[in-house]
C-alpha cells in the first residue's frame, strides 16, 4: 500500500483486498464510477510469484466486472491498463492497434485482464474503458522499491543523493507521464460516453532514453550516475525502445500531456524534499 498521508481527508477510505469479492461488491453498490487502480506491478517478481499475479492481475479485475454486472451496471468501469502489455515494438510508433506479445508475466496477465474489461463491455452492455499508462512520475509515489516503475525508484534514489545504477548503455526509449496528467486522462475516459469499449494510451508527447531521465533526475534532483551489465533476469524480459502514440486519445477526447520530463521532476522534488522520511521510512 501507498503512504496513507496520501489520502485526502474529505475521502472515504476502505482497506480491502481486490481478491475478496465481498468485500469488492459492498463499495461498487452505488457509485457512478470505479477507477480499478488496484494491481500487483513488479515485473521481475510477477516472474517468480505468477499465481500471486493472476490472482491479483487477472481474477481480481473479474470481481470487480462481477460486481459492476450483478449490482450496478449503470457503473462506469476505467481500467488502468498498462504499455507493457505490448510486449516489443513491431511498429513505431505503438497505437491501440499494435499486436500484443508482452514478454513478461505481469504484462501478459494485464492484457487478459483488458480483454476481460472489454469483454464485459461488449457481452453485458456494460460502460467499460481500458486507459493504458507508461511510466508514470511524480509526487506521492512509491519511492522504496523499483516494482512501482523505475522512474520513480531513481528519484527517490536522487533524493537521498545515492547511486542511480542504468544497465547497458540506457539508449531504450521511454514514452513518460506525469501524474497530473494520467489523472486528467482517467476522468475524462470517465466521462465521455465514446470512450465506452475503448482502449486509450495515455502518454505524454516525446520519448526520452533511460540515460536521459537519470540524467535529467541527477540534475535536478540529486544523486549520481552508473552504468553496469545488464543481469540476466532483466535482459531476458527487457522490450527494448517503447515510442507510443498518443493520438487517438488526443483527438476523441481532447486530452494532451501537459507537463515535461524537467517541469515534472522539479515538481516533484519540491513535494518530497519537505516530506521525504515520510515516504522512506
Amino acid at each position: 500500500m501507498h503512504n496513507i498521508r496520501d489520502i485526502e481527508k474529505d475521502v472515504e477510505v476502505v482497506l480491502n483486498d481486490i481478491r475478496a469479492f465481498d468485500g469488492v461488491s459492498a463499495v461498487i453498490r452505488g457509485k457512478d464510477v470505479v477507477f480499478n487502480c488496484a494491481a500487483y506491478t513488479s515485473h521481475p517478481q510477477s516472474m517468480k510469484d505468477p499465481l500471486v499475479d493472476i490472482d491479483v492481475n487477472c481474477k481480481g479485475v473479474i470481481n470487480v466486472l462481477e460486481a459492476v454486472r450483478r449490482f450496478n451496471r449503470d457503473c462506469k468501469v476505467v481500467h488502468v491498463g498498462t504499455s507493457t502489455q505490448i510486449g516489443r515494438m513491431v511498429f513505431n510508433p505503438v497505437t491501440e492497434q499494435h499486436p500484443e506479445f508482452p514478454v513478461d508475466i505481469y504484462s501478459a496477465n494485464k492484457s487478459a485482464s483488458e480483454k476481460y474489461v472489454l469483454v464485459y463491455g461488449s457481452a453485458y452492455k456494460l460502460k467499460t474503458t481500458s486507459v493504458r499508462l507508461a511510466n508514470v512520475f511524480g509526487p506521492r509515489s512509491n519511492i522504496k522499491s523499483p516494482d512501482f516503475g523505475f522512474m520513480n525508484y531513481f528519484v527517490g534514489l536522487g533524493l537521498q543523493n545515492k547511486t542511480i545504477t542504468v544497465f547497458g548503455e540506457g539508449k531504450q526509449l521511454r514514452t513518460i507521464t506525469f501524474v497530473d496528467d494520467v489523472v486528467e486522462a482517467l476522468i475524462c475516459a470517465a466521462m465521455a460516453d465514446e470512450a465506452s469499449g475503448q482502449t486509450f494510451f495515455a502518454v505524454g508527447d516525446r520519448q526520452c532514453s533511460v540515460t536521459e531521465i537519470a540524467t535529467a533526475i541527477v540534475d535536478v534532483i540529486g544523486g549520481k550516475l552508473q552504468f553496469i551489465e545488464w543481469p540476466k533476469d532483466r535482459e531476458a524480459i527487457e522490450i527494448g525502445d517503447a515510442v507510443i502514440s498518443n493520438e487517438k486519445i488526443r483527438t476523441r477526447l481532447g486530452w494532451s500531456a501537459k507537463v515535461d520530463l524537467r517541469k515534472g521532476l522539479e515538481i516533484t522534488r519540491d513535494y518530497f524534499r519537505p516530506n521525504l522520511r515520510e515516504y522512506l521510512d
